[in-house]
């Protein structure tokens, strides 16, 4: 059945995190709302991105635990893990977590779902299955896919990405990573952790290129205490399959030839936007360099026609997923000008975690920001010592009036603890906030306390001393 000229006020075409927080804001807000997914609600975060590797993850570091008990004054000993009843563990908690995003959910909130692939048919139109769909404004939120990169001989051959590695249920002797990146060394660690020996090819200098170097290195020297072989400034030149190996061929920083064999291959060098068979050009909207332009509202070149989450980047994060829908639905129902935080938080969940906000060292520098830099161990921290994990330092960047500009978390629970310094910077406040916070005792929260008064020690200057000395009349030490 043709449909009348605009029956819905908003079209969603996606049913990942952005797509379903704006189906559901959308609808709770009184808009008729139709979403249009070809695959399974809940998008590569439920199945195949933070769900099933956080899982992972989990039960990797369970298996490293074990193996320490011995540093705690306990006795455990674990047996080979089986990879095949991990797996199932990661799909029950998907299981369970699932319902949360059916169809069943979101039509019981308002909104209409059609399980179908969307095509634009026209500026103001979509066709869905045997539907045509017309609607007053569209959002696309179709995510993002792995990229591949065009190595000879990868095409020949088996290999995981992250959308099939979680379907896994034979052993795996040896793994090849090429990519050193979040989803690489998150996953690396997690095999590795799981009995697999793993090796991590990243043609960058350092493991987690977008990071400071020192912060790459805590992370790196965990990886190779865990066994894992990093392998930085690498190339693939080729892959070929030789009875039961893979073999990645490649040169060394000395420029020679060496070969990498392995049972089993992992490709996670990033991702990119998921935009086939969309008919955008039907649309007229506009794609640049396979990437969707739009402007800081989120508005493509059709002004009516919208975008969020990893489609359109450059944070593939859920968290950012979410943060947009939000935009968009101010921007798209309401014509507000609502406009992107750009106080983002991300995090690496490997062990140490390494976590993220605002500026970094190396950007401070390449923007010529005048900043002051001031680091403190977890060792430091009294409950880091208790908790065996005293890996890692808190890095804080300000300006000279103390100002929060950026900060970088290298150690245990960094994601939980980059928050503070997140509120931090969206209040513009200074360093001498958070030390004027009581942080209880003992948590490794404290750490942000001590890192924030590194900045004061280091400003009371021996001149400063003197000074109070004498304005206060204070005798100092005795010698």
């Amino acid at each position: 059945m043709r449909m009348h000229a605009a029956d819905y006020d908003i079209c969603i075409l996606g049913g990942g995190a952005a797509g379903l927080v704006t189906a559901a804001g959308a609808a709770a807000l009184g808009a008729r709302t139709v979403l249009v997914e070809k695959q399974r609600l809940g998008g590569e975060c439920l199945y195949t991105g933070c769900v099933p590797s956080k899982t992972l993850l989990h039960s990797a570091r369970m298996a490293a635990l074990i193996r320490r008990a011995q540093d705690c004054g306990l006795s455990a000993q674990l047996t080979p893990p089986e990879i095949g009843r991990v797996m199932e563990h990661v799909s029950q908690v998907i299981a369970a977590i699932a319902p949360q995003d059916s169809p069943e959910r979101f039509r019981s909130l308002g909104v209409e779902v059609i399980e179908a692939p969307g095509r634009f048919t026209g500026a103001h139109s979509v066709q869905a299955g045997d539907r045509e769909i017309r609607a007053r404004r569209f959002v696309i939120a179709t995510g993002s896919r792995p990229a591949i990169p065009p190595v000879p001989g990868l095409a020949q051959v088996s290999y995981f990405t992250n959308e099939n590695i979680f379907s896994l249920r034979d052993s795996m002797p040896d793994l090849v990573v090429v990519g050193g990146g979040p989803i690489g060394v998150e996953l690396a660690q997690a095999f590795s952790r799981l009995g697999s020996r793993v090796s991590i090819l990243e043609s960058a200098a350092q493991i987690l290129p977008r990071e400071d170097a020192d912060v790459a290195q805590v992370l790196g020297d965990a990886l190779r205490h865990d066994g894992i072989r990093l392998l930085t400034g690498i190339n693939a030149e080729r892959i070929t399959q030789r009875e039961r190996n893979l073999v990645i061929s490649y040169r060394d920083a000395r420029g020679q030839a060496q070969e990498l064999a392995a049972t089993h291959l992992l490709i996670a060098v990033g991702r990119v936007p998921a935009l086939e068979e969309l008919g955008l050009e039907q649309a007229g909207v506009v794609v640049r360099n396979g990437q969707l332009a739009v402007d800081d509202c989120l508005r493509t070149s059709q002004h009516h026609i919208y975008a969020c989450g990893d489609v359109i980047g450059p944070y593939r994060f859920t968290h950012m997923a979410e943060h947009q829908a939000g935009m968009v639905l101010r921007n798209a129902l309401f014509h507000m000008r609502s406009r992107a935080s750009r106080i983002i938080p991300w995090c690496t969940f490997t062990d140490p975690e390494m976590a993220r906000v605002g500026l970094s060292e190396r950007q401070a520098r390449e923007r010529s920001v005048i900043h002051e830099v001031y680091r403190v161990p977890f060792a430091r921290a009294d409950r880091a010592r208790t908790d065996g994990q005293t890996q890692g330092f808190v890095k804080l960047l300000t300006d000279r009036r103390g100002r929060l500009l950026g900060a970088a978390i290298v150690g245990a629970q960094a994601g939980e603890l980059i928050h503070e310094f997140a509120l931090g910077l969206s209040q513009r406040l200074k360093a001498r906030d958070i030390s004027a916070c009581i942080h209880l005792y003992p948590a490794l929260a404290q750490i942000s306390r001590f890192v924030a008064d590194e900045r004061m020690k280091q400003r009371l200057t021996p001149t400063t001393r003197r000074w109070l000395q004498r304005l206060f009349r204070l005798r100092g030490a005795h010698a």
